[in-house]
């Protein structure tokens, strides 16, 4: 009888600290999940400003930068996608966000891409880092089209209050957009 006594105790003690670990795991601290995202924000950034050198300027009156350096994106009737990445404000991190996105309808395959949203008001930057959940709609002014080639800005384009940038496409599936996307702050 004592056997089975302290073998509940010990499994009693060792749940109530393994769920204490567990909980500590998830909140950021002593993580490095915030340099490893930093680092991919980096990587990305380069790589857009290399291939799309017109990105440059678009980032320099930007108030702000949503950097996403990999999204994955699946469906086969029913999809989603799923990244995380930084909100750059004078190129430092502020704040980590993930991006979301469920889709439905006649869809097959997969794809990887990369995705940057310049905020280029005040607005649209306190908008958005307020906001508990922002879904980016059908008014985003894209500025790389889906082929990848640089749009030219044109007057709607520099008035548009977010911007996007898609790239860096892999996979089987056709065309990127936004449309529809959730982006919610995360802890790293």
């Amino acid at each position: 009888m004592t056997q089975s006594y302290l073998s509940r105790r010990a499994f009693a003690f060792g749940a109530i600290a393994g769920t204490g670990v567990l909980a500590g795991c998830g909140n950021g601290v002593g993580s490095t999940g915030g340099s490893t995202i930093d680092a991919r924000v980096d990587a990305t950034l380069n790589q857009m400003y290399t291939s799309f050198p017109n990105t440059q300027t678009l980032a320099q009156k930007a108030n702000g930068m949503l950097v996403m350096p990999l999204v994955t994106e699946a469906g086969l009737g029913f999809g989603g996608a799923y990244g995380r990445g930084a909100l750059r404000v004078n190129d430092i991190s502020v704040d980590y966000y993930s991006v979301t996105k469920a889709s439905g309808g006649l869809q097959i395959g997969a794809q990887q891409y990369a995705h940057v949203l310049f905020f280029m008001t005040d607005d649209a930057l306190a908008n958005f880092r307020r906001s508990p959940g922002w879904a980016a709609g059908a008014d985003l002014e894209y500025v790389i089209s889906d082929r990848g080639d640089s749009v030219a800005a044109d007057t709607t384009t520099v008035l548009a209050p977010v911007l996007a940038a898609v790239f860096g496409r892999a996979g089987l599936r056709i065309g990127a957009t936004l449309e529809g996307t959730k982006y919610t702050r995360i802890i790293p």
